[in-house]
């Protein structure tokens, strides 16, 4: 319909998809000390979710926030009391800026919530044990103009995840720094 009025408008695909019932930008995990799954969180990760992203220019939130604006037609929660999804700004999304109107949480979590593995020893009592920060949102995707190419848009949803670098050092190496670093401190008393 968008496009039938001239709005520029694209279908995107978000894999590993957040669905943050609890809208706390988490999907949450809770065992039991034996490691049983409790069921306590309505939290869910979807293997894709479809959206689409149309072209405004966004005077209720300033310039800073034009360009792509994702609406989702098939919304699985209430914002505002009815089932709706958008407009909310990739811009905003990419940025963190979930203080925003139009669903800007829910998309963030979307394709940029922690999973988040609890122990619950009580129920005032629990312990964060695992966060994996680079499962949701991967791969996230339109079709190309002109061809049926898959074009990455990721970047415009989030910025690149930390790379981790390993390396391994003998324990006579890890030992010797250790001395170099007394050594700087008795200097410096």
């Amino acid at each position: 319909v968008l496009r039938c009025l001239g709005i520029p408008t694209r279908v995107i695909t978000n894999f590993n998809s957040a669905h943050d019932k609890n809208l706390n930008l988490s999907i949450d995990k809770y065992i039991d000390m034996s490691g049983n799954n409790l069921h306590l969180s309505e939290d869910s990760v979807w293997n894709f979710h479809v959206w689409n992203e149309s072209w405004f220019i966004r005077r209720d939130l300033g310039s800073f926030y034009d360009g792509w604006q994702v609406l989702d037609a098939t919304p699985q929660e209430k914002s505002k009391g009815i089932y709706q999804c958008g407009p909310a700004s990739t811009r905003a999304i990419k940025e963190g800026d979930v203080d925003l109107d139009y669903d800007s949480p829910f998309v963030f979590a979307a394709v940029n919530a922690d999973c988040v593995t609890w122990i619950r020893y009580s129920k005032k009592r629990k312990e964060r044990i695992y966060s994996d920060t680079r499962k949701i949102g991967k791969f996230i995707s339109t079709k190309a103009v002109g061809t049926n190419s898959r074009v990455d848009v990721t970047a415009n949803y989030k910025y690149p995840e930390v790379q981790e670098i390993s390396f391994k050092i003998s324990y006579s190496q890890y030992k010797n720094s250790l001395m170099d670093d007394r050594k700087i401190l008795v200097t410096a008393v």
